[in-house]
């Protein structure tokens, strides 16, 4: 080997060896800074996650601030109130700022992270203040419903002997009712004999008598007659009178002379219309009540 040709293999090792070491050199520093850009993407991933997760404990007790504003009407105590608006408030200005940027710096985090700590006690206090009322207004409910039990037992007596006197009363009123037997209605000649054929009669005649009753007033008795044709019309008009609230025409009446002894009655209405056969239906009214009612069967 030539001393020039040894010289020239010096110089390319050389070179070789060089360019090796700075390949390393470069090969290291490419390693580094992808290293260090991975890092700062792991780090911001971090912030992003702890700041999402941080969104959502922000958003969960801005609720639960709402949930429980109904509430404060319950609270005298105003600086309470005011404390309980001013954490609601900050709350809601907290979470508008971590949903307005992007990501935050671990310090910001950081800070946040203590407040909500802060805020959270403030939101705890004032349920223990809510429950607290309950519980006293648990004891006031009692109490109350206490006193509409009893009241509801008074007004249930007071209701069932009402009951009794109304009962009382419509025995009394009932037991003074006239009453009257053997209802029977009667076509007569012009002579004032029974007539077989009603469309030959002149004269309809009601007949019955009013029973013993020691519990009726004694005293004039206003009766009032109704007789109803086949048609359903009624017979005669000639006026009419009070009952039940209303006014109610009638056939004929008569007044009788009552002493609480049997008393018989007859009441004649003159025809003045043609009388057809079939069923006629008599009613009895005295004193607003209907005595007596039934149906009758005339042949022609």
């Amino acid at each position: 080997m030539t001393p020039a040709l040894k010289k020239s293999l010096i110089i390319a090792a050389a070179v070789v060896v060089v360019a090796a070491i700075a390949f390393l050199i470069f090969n290291s520093l490419q390693n580094k800074k992808a290293i260090e850009a991975q890092k700062q993407a792991n780090e911001q991933l971090q912030l992003q996650n702890q700041q999402l997760q941080l969104t959502g404990e922000y958003e969960q007790l801005n609720t639960e601030y709402k949930n429980f504003e109904s509430q404060t009407q319950f609270i005298k105590n105003d600086s309470v109130i005011q404390k309980y608006n001013d954490a609601r408030n900050r709350v809601q200005q907290l979470l508008q700022e971590l949903k307005s940027q992007k990501t935050m710096s671990s310090q910001r985090i950081q800070q946040l992270q203590n407040e909500i700590k802060t805020l959270k006690g403030i939101m705890r206090h004032y349920v223990e203040i809510i429950d607290s009322l309950g519980r006293e207004n648990a004891g006031l409910k009692v109490e109350i419903q206490q006193v509409r039990s009893q009241n509801e037992q008074l007004n249930s007596q007071v209701s069932e002997v009402s009951q009794k006197n109304e009962n009382l009363n419509k025995r009394m009123t009932l037991a003074e009712k006239l009453n009257i037997t053997g209802l029977n209605l009667t076509p007569l000649k012009g002579n004032g004999r029974t007539e077989k054929k009603i469309t030959k009669a002149k004269q309809l005649m009601v007949s019955f008598t009013i029973t013993e009753n020691n519990s009726t007033p004694v005293g004039n008795k206003s009766i009032f007659v109704r007789i109803t044709n086949p048609e359903g019309s009624l017979l005669g008009a000639h006026g009419s009178f009070s009952f039940e609230g209303s006014n109610l025409p009638f056939t004929e009446s008569r007044v009788v002379e009552y002493s609480g002894q049997e008393v018989p009655v007859t009441i004649y209405w003159n025809v003045n219309t043609t009388l057809t056969p079939g069923q006629y239906t008599v009613e009895v009214f005295a004193d607003n009540y209907r005595l007596g009612s039934r149906g009758f069967s005339l042949n022609k």
